[in-house]
């Protein structure tokens, strides 16, 4: 089960450096590819607005 990004997302870039396996992509709002993402939650746990949230 991967991680989803919300709109609430302000593309403000701390969860990118995070990531171990590179799964997220930037945009107007960033989104995590789940076909790397390893379930981790390192981006959730820094996100400050908590836009991330396991799918």
């Amino acid at each position: 089960m991967a991680y989803i990004i919300s709109d609430d997302c302000t593309a403000c870039g701390t969860c990118i450096d995070e990531c171990p396996v590179e799964a997220i992509s930037e945009g107007d709002i960033y989104k995590i590819d789940p076909d790397i993402c390893t379930d981790c939650g390192a981006c959730a746990d820094v996100c400050p607005v908590e836009a991330i949230h396991p799918e």
